[in-house]
């Protein structure tokens, strides 16, 4: 289930966010000013940041900013909701990397669908930066880092802890991962997909316990 982000000081507005989102079958988390929303980045990335423009410690556009500058965060969409309707301000948003924005007032039903439309886009193109806890993938540069050490992983080690990684919390059965990392026509046996596993937890230390086996069906990551 996808996770969103809402930054908004008014509280009658983001309670209104967060049970349009909630009913509509997202996991949410809410604050009210720039500081807490980077301490939550910090723990957990989300699929998608809805931002207000105007906010008490720093206005949205700044964050937007610092979104893009960062390599892990830089690809995280962000719908802007403001209530500056004047052109110059929206185009402004979009320039400096919004994806999206929301005029106020809104309707419950128009979030929902702009949020809709935004998460599914970006969820069906492959994320080029994958994050489980302090496990970083970059897709880009093939490269895996933990805690912000570099990890040397094989190709096949690398592609399965990629596909654990954008299904995570999703338990994936041995046959499923056996085709989709060794192709449907390689006559595996199980056992190397048991090893592999076990050196890819290995590598990856303490946070090889993320790879959870699920007995008799298959692996999850969470």
């Amino acid at each position: 289930m996808a996770l969103v982000y809402i930054v908004e000081d008014d509280n009658n507005i983001r309670e209104i966010e967060e049970f349009a989102l909630t009913n509509a079958g997202y996991h949410v988390e809410s604050v009210a000013n720039g500081a807490d929303f980077f301490d939550i980045l910090e723990r957990k990335l989300p699929d998608l940041v809805l931002l207000d423009i105007m906010l008490p410690d720093e206005s949205g556009f700044e964050i937007v900013r610092q979104l893009r500058a960062s390599e892990i965060t830089g690809g995280i969409p962000v719908i802007i909701v403001t209530a500056k309707t004047g052109e110059i301000d929206l185009v402004r948003g979009l320039e400096i990397g919004a994806d999206d924005y929301i005029k106020k007032p809104f309707s419950v039903m128009e979030l929902t669908s702009r949020v809709k439309a935004m998460i599914r886009r970006t969820m069906d193109n492959t994320k080029d930066i994958i994050e489980i806890d302090d496990i970083v993938i970059n897709d880009k540069r093939h490269q895996v880092t933990v805690s912000g050490q570099t990890v040397e992983l094989t190709y096949k080690e690398y592609e399965l802890l990629k596909y654990l990684g954008l299904n995570r919390g999703i338990v994936l059965k041995r046959q499923q991962i056996m085709d989709k990392i060794w192709g449907i026509d390689y006559e595996l046996e199980s056992r190397t997909l048991d090893m592999h596993i076990k050196t890819l937890r290995n590598k990856l230390g303490g946070s090889g316990n993320l790879i959870r086996t699920v007995r008799n069906v298959g692996y999850a990551i969470d």
